[in-house]
């Protein structure tokens, strides 16, 4: 066996807690496959034989890519999205998400979405990863102490976090008053249906805050037209129908009666793996 090909088994041999670190960091499975891959490029480019702990080292390298990853989404998070431009959103691959022992939850995810990105590294590495406050110091650039304090506000805001909503009935009643606002390019209306730290999510990136959503969402008043509801994948969403076919879907999670995160499919192949139930 080759040097590269014993680096590669070795690594293959990380990929899945490297994916269940990046997952839980990002809430994207294409941001965390880019994540990995990132470190996969980085381990290539280092010498490594003085390290004892791969895997540690492995998990040091996503975090730090997951933290540049979440700090520039938050840079361009107001920016109001492009009209050929899908709203951002990405269905977690259910092959993939199967790897992960401990799943993430709607809920947890959504108010991951709320904290800042050095708050984020700090809950998830040393709450869900039990890595020690002082690898996590390192990354996020403060000492110990600090990185304490990241994961304790963290904590308190994941502990106070709302479930999310299981009324399917009221959740339609909330769809169907989005989808009007949309078809209208209703501003004020979008914003009323949208709870103010929704977040939208795609493959192209996230966009987070009621106002930044509604403004993204009035662009798209054409394909709001050609859009009917659906369960797609046993959530409450919408499917946009062109010439005859799903041509993307949106699936909605909601807390207290309002839309807190937007998951919008338009990949063919994912499309394509979507149970949806036109309604």
């Amino acid at each position: 066996m080759s040097e590269s090909e014993f680096l590669a088994e070795r690594f293959e041999a990380h990929r899945g807690h490297l994916s269940a670190v990046a997952y839980r960091m990002l809430g994207s499975r294409a941001e965390a496959d880019d994540a990995v891959q990132e470190a996969w490029f980085r381990l290539n480019r280092s010498d490594t034989r003085q390290v004892d702990n791969l895997g540690g080292w492995l998990t040091m390298v996503v975090g730090r890519v997951c933290l540049d990853m979440l700090r520039s989404r938050k840079a361009r998070a107001e920016q109001p999205l492009e009209p050929d431009v899908p709203l951002p959103g990405v269905v977690p691959d259910l092959e993939q998400d199967a790897l992960l022992a401990d799943s993430v939850g709607v809920a947890l995810l959504v108010v991951l979405e709320t904290l800042t990105p050095a708050e984020r590294l700090a809950f998830v590495l040393h709450d869900l990863f039990a890595v020690p406050f002082e690898d996590v110091a390192d990354i996020v650039g403060r000492t110990p102490a600090a990185a304490r304090q990241l994961a304790s506000r963290a904590r308190r805001r994941v502990q106070g976090a709302p479930a999310p909503d299981a009324d399917l009935v009221r959740q339609r009643e909330v769809v169907d008053a989005f989808l009007a606002a949309a078809r209208g390019g209703d501003f004020d209306a979008l914003v009323e249906v949208l709870d103010p730290d929704v977040v939208a999510r795609a493959e192209a990136g996230v966009t987070a805050g009621a106002l930044a959503v509604a403004k993204g969402a009035t662009s798209f008043a054409s394909l709001a037209l050609v859009a009917r509801p659906a369960l797609v994948d046993g959530a409450t969403g919408l499917a946009v129908l062109v010439d005859g076919r799903v041509e993307r879907a949106l699936a909605f999670t909601f807390v207290r009666d309002r839309i807190a995160v937007i998951d919008v499919v338009s990949a063919p192949e994912r499309v394509a793996a979507l149970n949806i139930e036109l309604r």
